[in-house]
């Protein structure tokens, strides 16, 4: 699958990457926690036969998923790409797919490189669980108002202070974000929150989500969304919802 380089010829390859977060602690290496940089920079110490550092678009909570993460490492080996995706997919647990491996240039960034993320965040709203649908979907059993909750999403469109909607020990410098989309889609009392933006917060689409289904369920008025917004008050905004409804879907680079 590989082979030795030249001392010095590093390259640098991403990985387009599927995951359940379910039964880990995150994306980001953790000392005695099974994380999903950890099993994957295994893996790939183990078919490269090298230590390998990843370096991730961003990095998802406990219990959120992934559909189109991208992260990036360096080796001196020769790759034949199709090979390592297959050794990969060999070496990883089921609840992790690798969809890709390219080659890609020294000046790009997993995260900095990025012009926009899509995250979805998906509500079953019925009064009984789903046997199925309860690893990626937040339970909500009272009846919401998605009309409602619609009108709410579209505030928030457009270049913001997001303060009131982020965690407490969100250690981002600027709390300006850019959201080129907010919408939901309800098909089969499953309701999906879908929202693009040039970056987020921690905690800010679950952030955003806890209140929409306030609104939803009658506690906030849809306009009140964005006087939260204006507020930058996070103690006027709603709970924020668990992470399992979570999945990164995608990743755009120029």
């Amino acid at each position: 699958m590989t082979r030795g380089a030249a001392p010095g010829s590093r390259v640098q390859f991403r990985l387009l990457l599927e995951y359940d977060g379910t039964d880990y602690h995150g994306w980001q290496l953790q000392p005695n926690a099974r994380t999903l940089q950890g099993v994957l920079e295994t893996a790939l110490a183990t078919a490269l036969r090298h230590p390998v550092r990843l370096h991730a678009a961003g990095r998802t909570d406990a219990g959120v998923h992934a559909l189109g993460q991208v992260a990036t490492f360096r080796s001196e080996c020769v790759i034949e790409l199709r090979e390592l995706r297959k050794t990969l997919n060999a070496l990883t647990p089921a609840d992790v797919a690798v969809r890709e491996v390219t080659q890609v240039p020294e000046t790009f960034d997993a995260r900095r490189s990025a012009t926009s993320r899509v995250y979805e965040y998906r509500i079953w709203n019925l009064p009984w669980r789903s046997a199925f649908w309860h690893r990626y979907t937040w339970h909500v059993p009272r009846a919401l108002d998605v009309r409602a909750m619609r009108t709410a999403a579209a505030a928030l469109v457009g270049e913001h202070d997001f303060s009131a909607f982020r965690a407490a020990d969100c250690d981002s410098e600027s709390h300006t974000r850019r959201v080129l989309h907010s919408g939901l889609t309800e098909t089969e009392n499953l309701c999906t929150y879908r929202v693009q933006a040039n970056a987020f917060l921690k905690h800010m689409v679950r952030n955003i989500v806890g209140t929409l289904v306030a609104v939803g369920a009658g506690e906030l008025a849809p306009e009140a969304v964005g006087v939260i917004l204006a507020g930058r008050d996070r103690t006027r905004a709603g709970a924020t919802a668990p992470p399992q409804g979570l999945c990164l879907v995608a990743v755009s680079y120029e």
